[in-house]
């Protein structure tokens, strides 16, 4: 009986242990940092796929997108983040929020499906935003724009998704050379940053697009394999975002894995740890 006695208070204290493990992890994951894997190559050549990074929730203050969606598929829970936060949710403020600057690189959640999304800030409340022959314009005047050579990676399957990249000098046979031109983009305020381009696509010209009161124009920086706010929500894409729907600030990446878990560790790249973002 003392067996069985020590082998249940053994039990009820690994539960309470984790229990609180859990509890810890939640509140700094709702108030500090967030986790990010990039899974697509939409930020390219900035962020890789693979990149690991932890986003700054500070940076923005805090709104119900603060915190976590809960999902463990294996017992069927899937819990949204309003529904653990509704209390901030509906009136697209934040507590103790601070103005989002032109360049940062932002994680939000997708204004309709909620979906984690990363992208750099283009657009301002009340910026009039355009795409003419490729080239950005911000009301009513062009970027500044520098050549910086070509960007190139292999044609392969790349992350846990399997995604292969698109290419300038494509047709591309898998393990051959994937080239896209590459530009440095000057935003107002002198914020500097490598764009990708791939081709003429229906997106690198556009109507002009007012970034309406407390809201946010997101884009890119592999413009041509990029869905952001170009394309508008009755279209699928991502449209204007809502301040609210900020969950923080990308600053830099921790570690980088080319291969299809993070946890491989002889995939990781040499180059990248640590690797400030701009």
């Amino acid at each position: 009986m003392a067996a069985e006695g020590k082998t249940s208070s053994t039990l009820w204290e690994t539960v309470k242990t984790v229990f609180w493990a859990l509890v810890i992890a939640g509140i700094f994951r709702t108030i500090f940092f967030q986790p990010f894997w990039i899974p697509s190559g939409s930020m390219k050549d900035t962020l890789l796929i693979g990149d690991f990074l932890f986003v700054n929730k500070l940076a923005y203050g805090y709104s119900y997108a603060s915190c976590p969606n809960i999902k463990i598929q294996r017992f069927g829970i899937d819990v949204d983040a309003k529904k653990i936060c509704s209390f901030l949710d509906g009136d697209n403020t934040r507590l103790l929020g601070d103005e989002p600057e032109r360049g940062d690189i932002i994680v939000f959640r997708h204004p309709v499906h909620g979906t984690d999304f990363i992208k750099r800030l283009i657009g301002l409340p009340g910026d009039r935003i355009q795409m003419k022959e490729g080239v950005l314009h911000i009301n009513g005047t062009a970027v500044e724009l520098a050549d910086a050579g070509t960007f190139i990676e292999l044609k392969e399957h790349q992350g846990p998704l399997r995604k292969k990249p698109r290419c300038e000098n494509g047709p591309v046979g898998m393990g051959g050379e994937c080239t896209k031109s590459r530009q440095t983009e000057t935003l107002p305020g002198g914020q500097s940053h490598n764009i990708l381009n791939i081709s003429r696509e229906r997106h690198d010209n556009t109507g002009v697009f007012t970034v309406p009161e407390g809201h946010y124009f997101f884009m890119g920086d592999n413009r041509d394999n990029s869905t952001d706010s170009r394309v508008q929500l009755a279209s699928g894409g991502v449209g204007f975002v809502p301040f609210e729907n900020l969950i923080g600030r990308a600053d830099r990446v921790m570690f980088s894995s080319s291969g299809t878990s993070m946890l491989y560790f002889w995939t990781w790249r040499g180059d990248r740890f640590f690797e400030k973002l701009e």
